[in-house]
């Protein structure tokens, strides 16, 4: 999915992408199953994008255990910025990852980031449209993907 900016309360473009039978998810593990399909979803699109938002970690601890985005980031060659948000806590999370709380809920979103200061990452994610804890885009993408997984 894109959009025009972090504010922005729709999409400019969807694209879903389906794939076979997937390998189990192995903790610390979780780019094996997801970075294939991130690279290929980006190759259909006409421009790189300025940055890209994940739903996961980009550390995944803080002597800088890379987790799917760090990878992602590795793989289009330190280009585009690359910040993970995610929804539950990785072991020792509250140590490496800013804590973003949206919305009137209490649960924070953990924020890491590469080829961008994780200060900034963090007000971007604050200034996206949504007054839950989930920004409307990331949660709108989000079903998109549990639709497309479901049988």
């Amino acid at each position: 999915m894109t959009a025009e900016d972090w504010t922005s309360t729709k999409a400019l473009h969807e694209l879903v992408l389906k794939r076979g039978p997937q390998k189990a998810y192995a903790p610390g593990e979780f780019y094996r199953r997801e970075l294939p399909l991130l690279l290929a979803a980006l190759k259909k699109l006409d421009a790189d994008p300025s940055a890209i938002l994940i739903d996961g970690y980009v550390w995944l601890d803080a002597r800088g255990r890379r987790g799917l985005g760090a990878h992602l980031y590795e793989e289009l060659g330190q280009k585009v910025s690359v910040i993970g948000a995610a929804k539950t806590r990785f072991a020792g999370a509250q140590k490496f990852a800013e804590q973003v709380i949206r919305g009137r809920s209490t649960a924070p979103l953990f924020v890491t980031a590469a080829g961008m200061e994780s200060v900034q990452a963090t007000a971007h994610l604050k200034t996206m449209h949504g007054e839950h804890r989930i920004p409307t885009l990331v949660a709108h993408a989000d079903r998109l993907a549990r639709q497309a997984c479901s049988p």
